[in-house]
């Protein structure tokens, strides 16, 4: 059953019970039968009027219901296929009221959201319009008569954010590039001259097209400036080359370099004019000055001949060196000739300073062998001696390491050029061995004058014997010196004419200086000293008998001729008495 007839019956048994109730007061208060049944009819007649009435309403609102839901049915589907989410549908069974209401809910947010995409999806198109019009970019693609789904829109973000980096970026890059621009503008005191370059230049950056072409278009602006300014700088610092070389040349004084003192840095134009000006000032002198000029150009070919290590052949090839007549021609040459020179040096300069390097190397390894045959070196403190050696044993090693690696690049260069390296007009390796050899030789010849000058003074000292010495006392002697005094009196009144004092300190062997008595208490015989008088043979011959008797041994410095000595010995005499023994130790 409907509800409005349910409605219908149950207001019928309402109106029912109004209207026993109405007879039973109408018989109360005594209204005729007649008019109580007039007035009933009319109460009927009133109370079918307004139940028709009401279900009339009823009705109305019914159908009223009905078509709003099917208003706002067809509306939300339409919505839902805009905003592309899935359909409504009411879970369980509901009223049509309920119904109603919950359609036009739905019907209300779905408004909502289709408003809210369409707000946004016109701010991005506002903000896509603007970045595509500074960054010179096509539009993004995208329907703006229908709703935008989620995802497109979160496309739509993603493409905005991208074009902000982009712009972000490309003002950066057109930031800097144009910063540069104006620096090399101002270096090169250029006024912008095209209409591209007063934009850049003059006009408002914010209002510049930040295009890749326009960028490319600034980067290659920026390359030909950057060009014209490594010429213009190139040019300075040839001249400033030129200039210092012609002072050299032309011995200018300090007073007149510190005059063009502030032309020889940067390269404005202005600058580069200072710069030529002194050139041919400088230019005009050195023509003033032909033989001053050449005699300075031929110092520096000197130079680079010794660092290219020319023999004497191929320094005398360039003739021209020789010649005393000074003249343009002349001058003309030796400029060539030393522009040579400087591009032979810097093409091979590695492999010159490496042979440079050897022969620094090979002059210290030469002092020190030197140094290591030297005696007196014993005698240095501060432990010199110790460090020397390390460093010669250092070379020892890195010498011949240095000798491979520049044999190794020296014949690679021999490959590539198809000609030999040489130093001194001699291969380089030859030019090594050759010093070796000599280095070796020189050792032997020095050896062998050693061993000669030793046998020569062994010789000497036992015929004549030697220059007494006397020792440096190294410590405080334990004896007193009353004690030495008196031991060394009693013991020079003691000594024999033909004794000789043997001091184990210096090695070598002399003859004592004063003079003895014999043991036989007879006349004084005189002798000779250490004071340069000859010495009567005999004499000599009984004061070195016991060296004589030893000559030729190993002991006395001899030594045969097949079999030369190993090593050094001292010659220590034994003292005659024991007062000899005495003051040789005491000593």
């Amino acid at each position: 059953m409907r509800r409005s007839e349910v409605l219908a019956e149950e207001s019928i048994v309402c109106l029912q019970k109004a209207l026993n109730h109405l007879r039973e007061i109408w018989e109360l208060i005594g209204i005729p039968e007649d008019q109580r049944l007039q007035r009933t009819e009319v109460v009927k007649k009133h109370i079918k009027d307004l139940l028709d009435m009401m279900i009339a309403e009823e009705e109305s609102l019914k159908e009223r219901l009905i078509k709003s839901i099917a208003v706002c049915q067809k509306e939300l589907n339409t919505l839902c296929s805009e905003l592309n989410v899935e359909p409504f549908h009411e879970e369980g069974e509901t009223t049509i009221l309920q119904l109603e209401k919950d359609l036009r809910t739905q019907v209300e947010l779905r408004r909502k959201q289709k408003k809210e995409r369409k707000q946004e999806l016109k701010i991005l198109q506002e903000q896509d319009q603007e970045l595509c019009e500074i960054l010179c970019m096509p539009h993004y693609e995208i329907d703006s008569t229908s709703v935008p789904s989620l995802e497109e829109l979160n496309q739509f973000r993603q493409h905005v954010a991208t074009l902000r980096e982009t712009k972000a970026s490309r003002r950066e890059e057109f930031v800097n590039i144009k910063r540069q621009i104006i620096l090399c503008m101002e270096e090169l005191e250029h006024t912008p001259d095209t209409s591209f370059e007063r934009d850049v230049v003059c006009e408002d950056e914010e209002a510049f097209c930040l295009s890749l072409e326009n960028i490319a278009t600034l980067q290659k602006l920026l390359r030909q400036l950057e060009v014209r300014k490594s010429q213009n700088e190139a040019v300075c610092e040839g001249l400033r080359a030129q200039i210092r070389e012609l002072w050299d040349r032309l011995q200018i004084p300090a007073e007149e370099r510190e005059a063009v003192a502030t032309v020889m840095t940067g390269s404005k134009a202005k600058v580069r004019k200072a710069l030529q000006l002194e050139v041919d000032r400088l230019e005009e002198l050195k023509m003033q000055n032909m033989k001053k000029v050449i005699e300075a150009i031929r110092v520096e070919v000197a130079q680079y001949w010794d660092r290219c290590f020319y023999s004497q052949e191929q320094r005398q090839a360039f003739a021209a060196y020789y010649s005393e007549d000074y003249t343009e021609n002349l001058l003309q040459l030796h400029d060539a000739e030393i522009v040579r020179l400087r591009n032979y040096y810097e093409v091979h300069k590695e492999l010159f300073e490496g042979v440079q390097k050897w022969e620094e190397s090979w002059r210290l390894f030469l002092e020190f062998e030197r140094k290591a045959s030297d005696p007196s070196r014993f005698t240095n403190r501060g432990g010199n001696l110790l460090k020397e050696e390390k460093q010669r044993a250092k070379l020892q090693k890195t010498l011949p390491k240095l000798e491979e690696e520049l044999k190794a690049r020296i014949e690679m260069w021999e490959r590539e050029h198809s000609k030999a390296f040489v130093v001194n007009g001699q291969k380089f390796m030859e030019y090594v061995t050759e010093q070796w050899e000599m280095h070796q030789l020189e050792k032997e010849r020095a050896k062998q004058e050693r061993q000669l000058k030793n046998k020569k003074q062994t010789e000497t000292e036992m015929l004549y014997g030697s220059t007494p010495r006397t020792p440096k006392r190294r410590g405080p002697t334990p004896s007193t010196p009353g004690k030495v005094r008196k031991l060394n009196t009693t013991t020079m009144s003691n000594a024999t004419a033909n004794s000789s004092i043997r001091p184990v300190f210096s090695g070598t062997v002399y003859r004592s200086p004063v003079s003895r008595l014999p043991p036989s208490g007879s006349k004084p015989v005189i002798t000779s000293t250490c004071s340069g008088k000859k010495t009567p043979r005999a004499v000599k011959h009984g004061a070195n008998k016991e060296n004589l008797e030893l000559n030729g041994s190993i002991l006395s410095g001899g030594y045969p001729d097949s079999a030369p000595p190993r090593r050094n010995f001292s010659i220590n005499s034994v003292a005659s008495t024991y007062s000899e023994f005495a003051v040789i130790h005491l000593f």
